[in-house]
């Protein structure tokens, strides 16, 4: 049974949206900042709910210095999470389904899908499982 983690939105000023965040009684219960990357990912909950969490996704601005891009309505909201007990099982049933696996789980521990309304879904391994045929090798399709 999967397990509902978060949803994902994209912001320009991570201090004022966790402040907004927080005037509604929303804490900070994780950051990971990714140098390699240049993003940086704040996770809120209410306390006493932690399980279910917003993730503030932040994209730093380019070496160079061109800001990151600005996200009109409809980007800035990113995906919705869950975890999974067997991520190759799960989207093997949805490609038997239909579904297209935009990214496949090609690390063991990660994919997309996407709605019938092109809302992004990600799935996420519960742990991880090795690297495994035929999802290793399998390439994107479209974005997710």
């Amino acid at each position: 049974m999967p397990k509902y983690l978060h949803t994902m939105i994209r912001v320009a000023d991570v201090d004022k949206t966790k402040a907004l965040f927080e005037l509604l009684g929303l804490k900070e219960v994780k950051r990971f900042d990714s140098e390699q990357g240049r993003f940086t990912l704040v996770y809120l909950a209410a306390p006493g709910d932690e399980d279910a969490q917003v993730e503030l996704t932040y994209n730093w601005p380019a070496e160079d210095g061109t800001p990151a891009e600005i996200y009109g309505e409809g980007r800035n909201f990113g995906h919705i999470a869950y975890q999974v007990e067997n991520i190759y099982d799960t989207c093997q049933t949805l490609m038997d389904a239909g579904i297209t696996i935009n990214r496949p789980p090609r690390d063991g521990h990660m994919a997309f899908i996407r709605t019938p309304d092109n809302i992004s879904i990600e799935l996420l391994q519960d742990g991880r499982l090795e690297p495994a045929e035929p999802w290793a090798s399998m390439p994107n399709t479209g974005h997710w």
